[in-house]
């Protein structure tokens, strides 16, 4: 049998979403269990606006649908930020394989904002991005009025790349910002890192 083009990329840009452990953080694939928190922390309207394909009420069933589609995940990752010490779920992260190419995103509930747990939890997908796959650029992008979106892109060494316009659920038509990572940068990054 020859494989198709599209199945040898599959295979090359497959990730097998490993459970990823930081200082604070275990990242590991959503689960029944997390459904009450999940509920509490996404069923929240400034993070909807924020985020393109977050519905907002958010209840039970918008739950199970996101762990349907985080099992049937064909390429890419998603993940559920959960402390290490606690396994409190705090919200959610992935690389997801878009027109533009591999692409992160993450939202972190707002009862735990401005604890760096987005910026942990996004280095950690970075690193899992070019160590697991062959892409050569990563990509990202945030709404222009979310400065810490942009905050956590910048701490994690993207470069600016223009504006688009994104289809929120939510919010309709919005205007973000776009970035990109080379793995050139990425590899200069953590060498820098280890100095």
């Amino acid at each position: 049998m020859v494989a198709e083009k599209d199945d040898v990329e599959d295979e090359r840009l497959s990730i097998d979403c490993p459970i990823l452990l930081t200082e604070r953080l275990v990242l590991r694939p959503p689960h029944e269990d997390d459904i009450p928190e999940l509920v509490q922390l996404a069923d929240n309207r400034h993070i909807a606006e924020m985020l393109s394909r977050m519905p907002h009420p958010y209840g039970e069933a918008e739950a199970r649908a996101f762990l349907y589609m985080a099992r049937g995940q064909r390429g890419g990752a998603v993940y559920a930020i959960t402390l290490a010490d606690s396994g409190a779920f705090v919200g959610s992260a992935g690389l997801n394989f878009t027109d533009r190419g591999l692409e992160l995103g993450y939202w972190i509930g707002e009862p735990y904002w401005k604890c760096g747990y987005a910026t942990e939890a996004a280095h950690a997908l970075v690193d899992l991005a070019f160590r697991a796959t062959d892409v050569n650029v990563l990509n990202v992008s945030c709404r222009v009025i979310n400065p810490a979106s942009r905050r956590v892109i910048h701490k994690c060494g993207f470069q600016y790349a223009g504006q688009g316009m994104l289809n929120s659920i939510v919010a309709g038509q919005v205007p973000v910002e776009r970035y990109r990572l080379d793995r050139k940068t990425w590899a200069s990054l953590r060498s820098w890192a280890r100095s």
